[in-house]
């Protein structure tokens, strides 16, 4: 079965393209030239950011056909059934309702008593640990929290807790494992003391090879350093749907914090996966993550289309992966505690709506998801932004910074302000020949060499960008920056008619993985396995046979 085609499924595709196929012939340069207003008419604030999407190759009557789009899709009504909590998860038969991870007020739904619940047994466990009431196998203050877990149970709170750095308490050092190389929790081990220790184990389905493998070697270790089994249930706590599982592993049932099936995973960070957040910040910092994030849910709810911040960032991304055929898309924050965010969203986005059939099951002909990369800061401008200014691919990039730094070097952070608007600026505005020709004349080069290094020096412009702003990094203004980015995924998937909130192609390759395990542990490789398998697998057996 194969499902109608983009032209198809909107009725003004034909003036889409057409109206993508005029900014061949103009730039945004000369937008912002006939219009004075432009940066206001294509910015909007809510939830603690700005979104000045000015920027972009976009005018008054390409939005409202990205509108009209968007109302064909019924985007209002799906944002609806996914704050209704209606099973927009069609393929597992359940909602999405990482949205009742972070209410405000009090408790009103079965699932928002249910994370009250363990919100305030988990307030009560890091007040333990916090105060040095929860004591080790020698009777030592907890001193260090490492979190196991892979994807969704590492890299939200992984980057959470890096973003906040600011907030940290000190109370407890925090650290992730996450990778199945032994490499990442053995150096870890060697600088930590097992007697002041506390495991986080994070695995909502408690079957994750690299969580199980990794919490197997922290037992062991707790175990070879003097730690007696009674004295595990002290330093062992489990994050899990499967209650059942993480007990049967050894934790005590009492160290057990639930999570539900409708929690997508790279959507958790809001529950008790986000433990180690609230070990590093606190509970009260953590809740104002929360409550950052409900604000922007409001928004995303209430706030019409034209002025909704999610909604247009994914009508953006969908004109320039489905009309304007970019395959990429960058996430360049301004901000070194945000360094982890680029990772993050690679999963949030491309875990989400990397996609090929709809959510009827029937194949798509058009691109859905897009490659997310960057890094933070100028760091980039070193690196890739060669590409960006000159390179022959369109990449359209969110900017994302802040007005005011939690650090005392006021002149620095004016200097990394600057450099991320003059980013955007040249980006868009470019450098065309005869500019670079004056240039080089002024520095008294002869006619020569300018006729030769001009062609190398000029820059197209034209090169789009969002710029969404923050006051401060806060949990506040975190926590809303991340719930743009899962509703902007939702927008996308509502467009594409694409499920968001599966994720089978992770299956397979760890189902393979542990055929391939097996394989390797019984020395019996079957036959009909290709032959490039069969030689790695033998060639590692040959490599190891004396270990």
């Amino acid at each position: 079965m194969k499902a109608p085609n983009l032209s198809e499924k909107y009725s003004n595709w034909k003036e889409l393209e057409n109206l993508a196929a005029k900014w061949q012939d103009q730039t945004m340069a000369q937008a912002f030239e006939a219009d004075n207003n432009r940066a206001a008419r294509f910015s909007v604030s809510a939830a603690g950011l700005c979104l000045d999407y000015s920027k972009n190759l976009l005018d008054e009557e390409s939005l409202k056909a990205l509108l009209q789009a968007a109302e064909e899709a019924d985007l209002k009504g799906a944002i609806k059934k996914l704050l209704r909590g209606e099973h927009v998860n069609n393929t597992e038969d359940r909602p999405a309702l990482h949205t009742a991870l972070r209410f405000s007020g009090a408790p009103k739904s079965a699932e928002q008593q249910a994370v009250q619940a363990t919100l305030d047994k988990m307030s009560d466990l890091i007040a333990r640990v916090h105060s040095g009431e929860w004591k080790g196998f020698k009777g030592e203050k907890i001193t260090d929290v490492v979190n196991i877990g892979i994807g969704g149970s590492d890299l939200g709170p992984r980057m959470v807790t890096k973003a906040l750095t600011p907030y940290h308490t000190g109370h407890v050092q925090v650290h992730f494992v996450a990778n199945i190389d032994g490499a990442e929790i053995h150096d870890l081990t060697k600088v930590l003391n097992p007697a002041t220790t506390l495991f986080l184990v994070a695995s909502k389905s408690f079957s994750t090879l690299e969580t199980l493998e990794n919490s197997l070697t922290a037992r062991r270790w707790m175990l070879d350093n003097g730690c007696s089994q009674q004295d595990l249930a002290k330093h062992f706590v489990a994050i899990s749907s499967k209650v059942d599982k993480a007990v049967e592993f050894g934790i005590a049932a009492d160290n057990v914090y639930p999570l539900w099936d409708w929690v997508g995973g790279r959507y958790s960070l809001w529950s008790a996966i986000g433990m180690p957040i609230a070990f590093a910040i606190g509970m009260d910092n953590f809740n104002k993550l929360r409550h950052g994030a409900a604000a922007m849910d409001e928004h995303f709810a209430e706030a019409s289309l034209e002025k909704n911040i999610p909604a247009l960032m994914g009508l953006l991304m969908f004109w320039y992966s489905s009309v304007l055929g970019t395959d990429t898309q960058a996430i360049l924050p301004y901000a070194y505690h945000l360094q982890l965010l680029p990772a993050y969203l690679q999963q949030l986005e491309m875990e989400s709506n990397g996609k090929s059939v709809t959510k009827e099951g029937a194949k798509v002909d058009y691109q859905t998801g897009s490659i997310v990369w960057g890094t933070e800061g100028t760091n980039g401008q070193h690196s890739f932004h060669q590409l960006l200014h000159q390179g022959k691919v369109l990449v359209p990039i969110d900017f994302i910074a802040t007005l005011k730094a939690h650090h005392p070097y006021d002149h620095q952070h004016k200097f990394l302000f600057s450099n991320c608007v003059a980013q955007s600026q040249a980006l868009m505005t470019g450098r065309d020949q005869a500019t670079t020709e004056s240039e080089l004349r002024s520095q008294g080069l002869n006619e020569e060499d300018i006729a030769f290094l001009a062609p190398h020096k000029v820059h197209p412009g034209n090169r789009p960008s969002n710029t969404l702003l923050m006051e401060k990094l806060n949990p506040e203004s975190l926590g809303a920056l991340i719930a743009a980015y899962e509703h902007k995924v939702y927008t996308l998937g509502v467009l594409w008619n694409i499920n968001s909130y599966d994720q089978w192609g992770v299956e397979l390759g760890k189902l393979l993985g542990t055929h391939v395990a097996n394989a390797i542990e019984t020395t019996d490789v079957p036959s009909e396995w290709d032959s490039s398998t069969q030689t790695l697998i033998r060639k590692f057996t040959e490599a190891n046979k004396n270990i």
